[in-house]
């Protein structure tokens, strides 16, 4: 049963490498979940009459490799607080020449490339399949899509994402293996943060910022943390310009197909 006495929030926004932070006047609220504690407690505050609650992917002190994340824990909370819809802004490497650093992507495919990581709220005793074949809330992608036109930006429509475990880079030969499966981007922490929140009928949009081109398009060293880093905070205030004028035209009652994901299965959950 939720809890009434705490804050509750309509919408999640999920902040990647280098977005440690994003609403100014904010409540912070701890969550506790069956999964664990989450990456930080979850502050909540208010965009354009929206509220919005804020979950910093890696820890406000990046102290989370993308391996160790509780993702589990990180949707639980959002949707134990009431949140249905989540953006997620994430930096990415480039698989193709032409997404080199500064281009946002807004993929509609992934490609998961993890090990070992859990995946799933069903773990039993109940065999629940969530449909899955298209990964990303249509209505949240052409909404992020519009809006970054609008603000002076040149997104590319689709491209899947393979998500690698990391917490190291690709090598030179994976990096080339990929670019070869006609994938665009490659990222660490998308899977199983999409699948998760699709297991919990949230709808769940990526934003992704390219900050590298990935091993295979490289000379020299190849991607370092620092470039990754340095190329996202020269863009965060831009990404957060865009996520405030989104978070205002997402609908208030959904009827996408995140929002039917559990409609005809016997989850066995008592979800929040």
């Amino acid at each position: 049963m939720a809890d009434t006495t705490r804050p509750r929030a309509e919408i999640g926004v999920i902040g990647g490498s280098g977005f440690y932070a994003f609403l100014d006047d904010v409540t912070e609220v701890p969550v506790d979940t069956p999964y664990g504690a989450p990456s930080d407690p979850v502050v909540i505050g208010e965009v354009a009459g929206r509220t919005v609650a804020f979950l910093p992917r890696h820890g406000r002190d990046h102290r989370f490799p993308p391996h160790r994340i509780n993702y589990r824990a990180n949707l639980w909370a959002l949707r134990s607080l009431g949140v249905r819809q989540v953006l997620a802004p994430c930096a990415v490497g480039g698989l193709r020449r032409d997404l080199g650093p500064g281009t946002l992507v807004v993929p509609d495919q992934l490609v998961d490339r993890t090990s070992g990581r859990p995946q799933t709220f069903y773990d039993g005793p109940k065999v629940v399949h969530v449909a899955f074949a298209d990964p990303y809330c249509p209505v949240g992608r052409r909404l992020v899509l519009d809006q970054a036109r609008q603000e002076g930006w040149d997104p590319v429509d689709g491209g899947t994402l393979v998500v690698v475990e990391g917490p190291r880079f690709s090598t030179r030969a994976e990096s080339l293996w990929y670019q070869a499966q006609g994938w665009s981007i490659i990222g660490m922490t998308g899977h199983p943060e999409a699948v998760l929140a699709r297991e919990l009928a949230m709808c769940y949009t990526p934003i992704a910022l390219v900050t590298d081109l990935d091993a295979g398009l490289q000379e020299g060293e190849g991607v370092t943390m620092e470039e990754v880093l340095r190329v996202f905070g020269e863009n965060v205030a831009r990404l957060r310009d865009l996520l405030m004028t989104v978070i205002p035209k997402l609908p208030a009652e959904r009827d996408c197909l995140c929002s039917h994901a559990l409609d005809s299965l016997d989850t066995g959950l008592d979800l929040p």
